[in-house]
């Protein structure tokens, strides 16, 4: 099982980015998938997670400005993020609690002007 994240970046405040995670030897459909992040010096906090029959859940500090989704067909998960701050810079991590120690390669994400 690999999940591999990408689309991070550097974006100026008020900006947007959307992450992808790429699932392999994993059906996304059949498991609670999330997006974490670790911004440096702090511990790693929960972003967002989406559950098999589609429900959602955000951090409070994300909540109305990112969206989590998937694409069963494609296994891949996905974190659209809007209107960014700079206390979202953080590596992001694609994560399934199936997989409790799984995490994978994150994407940076820094926003920044």
């Amino acid at each position: 099982v690999q999940l591999q994240a990408y689309g991070g970046g550097l974006v100026q405040p008020g900006g947007s980015l959307r992450l992808s995670c790429a699932a392999s030897g994993l059906v996304v459909s059949r498991n609670t998938m999330g997006w974490y992040r670790q911004a440096p010096g702090k511990e790693r906090e929960l972003v967002a997670t989406i559950t098999e029959i589609g429900n959602t859940l955000y951090a409070g500090s994300v909540r109305g400005r990112c969206t989590i989704s998937r694409d069963d067909a494609k296994r891949m998960v996905y974190l659209q993020m809007n209107s960014l701050k700079p206390e979202d810079t953080a590596v992001y991590y694609c994560h399934t609690p199936t997989y409790r120690y799984l995490w994978g390669q994150g994407t940076q994400v820094t926003v920044s002007s």
